[in-house]
């Protein structure tokens, strides 16, 4: 049976990692059946059945990484594994065309902190526990790890992590910039959820401009004005949209709108 769960409701897919006695901690069976499920949520953006993608963990850790309980250390090719079985999964996580949510709670390490990294905007709890435990197994930090702190805590802080093997909390986490808010833990998914809900009936491809034009900034470097003039033309090809039209539209007569999410 696998640890991967989907429903779809109201527009927003909710995907569950439900292996809470191993902290749902990943094996390459269960990174298959998440890199499906995904799969599944995009194709339910193309036919307008999703418009917001919440990933969460059950039990008191969102993932503590790789499933290592039976790997052979002197068999393990761990390139292969997170080149071949994580990567994949995380660009498409990060590549699906709509909003993506992430509640993270209690351990969120390795490949875990990975899945968050792939993700829009990630909610943590105040006591989440985010870091690099790796030192104590003779391995480095990896899907995406090196890049994220090195990116919002500067290369000091970064290898302070590494080298100590100090995990800090949710609360810090957010406070140095590394995720969305903090959030209590036990209104930690319902706080998701309604973000969620709420991101759901927004204007969808509004949202999807600005994703990709956060991607570009993130990810090309564009300055200022390169990115200013790709919102002009962002904001243009919107203008063609009935939620664009909607929008004015509610505006004017003083209303919520009511937007598709379609063109």
């Amino acid at each position: 049976m696998s640890m991967i769960e989907m429903t779809v409701a109201d527009g927003v897919a909710e995907v569950r990692l439900n292996a809470p006695k191993k902290m749902n901690s990943l094996d390459e069976a269960a990174l298959a059946d998440l890199h499906d499920a995904y799969r599944r949520a995009a194709a339910g953006v193309e036919s307008g059945e999703v418009r917001v993608v919440l990933l969460h963990g059950e039990g008191r850790g969102f993932c503590a990484g790789r499933d290592i309980s039976a790997v052979d250390p002197a068999e393990d090719d761990a390139t292969a594994y997170l080149r071949d079985k994580v990567t994949p999964v995380l660009r498409a996580m990060s590549e699906i065309g709509v909003p993506t949510f992430a509640a993270v709670q209690g351990a969120c390490l390795g490949v875990g902190l990975g899945l968050a990294i792939a993700t829009d905007v990630v909610y943590v709890a105040e006591d989440a526990k985010i870091g690099s435990p790796f030192a104590n197994l003779g391995a480095t930090l990896d899907s995406g790890g090196h890049w994220l702190f090195t990116e919002r805590l500067g290369a000091h802080r970064t290898l302070d992590l590494i080298y100590t093997a100090e995990l800090i909390s949710g609360e810090e986490a957010v406070r140095a910039g590394l995720f969305s808010r903090s959030v209590p833990a036990d209104e930690l998914l319902e706080f998701t959820r309604a973000k969620a809900a709420k991101a759901a009936q927004g204007a969808t491809l509004a949202f999807r401009a600005s994703k990709e034009l956060v991607r570009q900034i993130r990810d090309e470097r564009v300055g200022l004005w390169e990115s200013l003039d790709a919102e002009n033309i962002a904001q243009g090809d919107l203008c063609n949209t009935a939620d664009y039209a909607e929008g004015f539209k509610a505006f004017q007569e003083k209303r919520r709108p009511e937007f598709t999410g379609r063109g």
